[in-house]
């Protein structure tokens, strides 16, 4: 006992080593070795709202996955180094990780909808032709114009609203279109309403400035892979940046081995079919295609990575030419791009269309060199018959027929080929 005592009070004036000798037994020793365990210290991540674009809100895209960045439930690729980096702020497009639960991890797709140059420059132009200043608050230059206050003052989304805005998708936008974006606008709750009631004013602003910006996102709510579009899962905004499902462009399967081109190739013509011909009857064009308009997800599967040159017409409903010869234009008219950008006019565009562009502009870096001498004299036979725009007069749907039915016989059955392994081994379907 007497050893305890003289032990506590040696000890009595340092109140944490008081808890360590109690909880020691009051060896001496011992405590005179043991140290207070100093809690991890975790790593702080500042993103800064410069980075993501919040500074800009409510002229930005939207806000509702930004939990998610700051509780580092999404994160950026360097972010997995030591160093904890952000990447520069100057790329268009960056690769995550996302979690719902801590443990599992699966990787996105973090973009800009155009380059912070392209933004920068837009922001400049709309404090400068507004309100003649290099600098101001976007979003109050932006709710003062004329376009923005018919918005406030509209119930429904209507033609007359996005008249001259330079998305490929409402250079003919019937009102059926028009209400699907309005009730699947996944930056606000659902209210499954065609109506804009549940639209606050920043919501309303938010939604235009989208749609002026790059319809992409736009396209990827309301056509959601989820019910069999070809598109990537939209996961959600914060600022300026859009956090998409992860796949590979296409480009970087040029060089694929040819049963893998093959079956991209036959995967091609399958989208091109569906933005042709779909339960909804809306008819899908591409304005432009490039090597990294299509994606490639790690099952194989193909999926179009880039819906911003995406146009749309109402095949049911028909679209609504926009009234008079010279229709309106804004500051939201260029907010990314030239002002007096000229479109194909939506009766002139056929079913041909995306066709012969996929086979001018992609194809042929596929399929070009790939298989034996009788199969690849036929593949650039039709290439080169179809980059000329098909005039033997066959529609589309033929044309896709006969180069599908040289392709088929090249594919092969193997865990590769993930969104259809096993199941084709037992059917003819692929």
């Amino acid at each position: 006992m007497g050893r305890w005592i003289r032990c506590l009070c040696s000890r009595v004036a340092d109140p944490l080593m008081l808890l360590l000798v109690l909880a020691l037994g009051c060896n001496p020793s011992t405590a005179a070795t043991a140290s207070p365990s100093v809690p991890h210290a975790k790593p702080s991540y500042s993103f800064g709202r410069t980075f993501l674009g919040l500074d800009k809100c409510n002229a930005c895209i939207g806000t509702s996955i930004c939990k998610k960045f700051f509780k580092e439930e999404i994160r950026f690729d360097t972010w997995l180094s030591s160093r904890l980096k952000l990447p520069p702020s100057s790329l268009l497009s960056y690769s995550g990780n996302y979690t719902d639960d801590a443990k599992s991890w699966r990787l996105v797709d973090i973009t800009r909808l155009t380059s912070k140059y392209q933004h920068d420059r837009a922001d400049k132009r709309v404090c400068t032709s507004l309100l003649g200043t290099k600098t101001c608050s976007l979003e109050r230059a932006l709710r003062r114009t004329q376009r923005f206050q018919k918005w406030l003052r509209a119930k429904r989304l209507t033609p007359d609203l996005v008249q001259g805005l330079p998305s490929p998708m409402l250079r003919c936008p019937s009102q059926r279109l028009l209400d699907r974006i309005v009730r699947r606008y996944a930056e606000v709750p659902d209210a499954g309403s065609i109506y804009m009631d549940h639209l606050t004013d920043r919501d309303k602003l938010r939604l235009l400035y989208t749609l002026a910006v790059n319809s992409h996102p736009i396209l990827l709510q309301i056509f959601p892979d989820v019910e069999g579009w070809p598109f990537p899962r939209y996961l959600g905004s914060c600022g300026r940046l859009v956090v998409s499902a992860s796949t590979r462009p296409l480009r970087d399967f040029f060089g694929a081995a040819p049963e893998v081109a093959a079956d991209l190739a036959l995967q091609l013509l399958a989208v091109l079919r569906s933005m042709a011909a779909n339960d909804l009857n809306y008819f899908f064009y591409f304005t432009r295609v490039d090597s990294g308009t299509f994606g490639v997800f790690g099952n194989g599967h193909l999926f179009i990575r880039d819906a911003s040159t995406l146009g749309v017409i109402d095949k049911e409903e028909g679209s609504q030419p926009m009234d008079g010869q010279q229709e309106h234009k804004d500051i939201f008219s260029c907010l990314t791009v030239d002002c007096q950008s000229a479109f194909v006019p939506c009766d002139s565009i056929g079913e041909k269309h995306s066709l012969v562009m996929v086979c001018q502009d992609l194809l042929p870096k596929l399929l070009t060199g790939k298989f034996l001498p009788p199969v690849q004299e036929r593949v650039d036979a039709f290439l080169r018959r179809c980059s000329r725009g098909l005039g033997d007069g066959r529609g589309a749907g033929e044309a896709m027929g006969e180069l599908a039915e040289v392709l088929k016989p090249l594919r092969s059955c193997d865990p590769r080929f993930a969104y259809r392994y096993p199941d084709c081994r037992y059917t003819d379907k692929y």
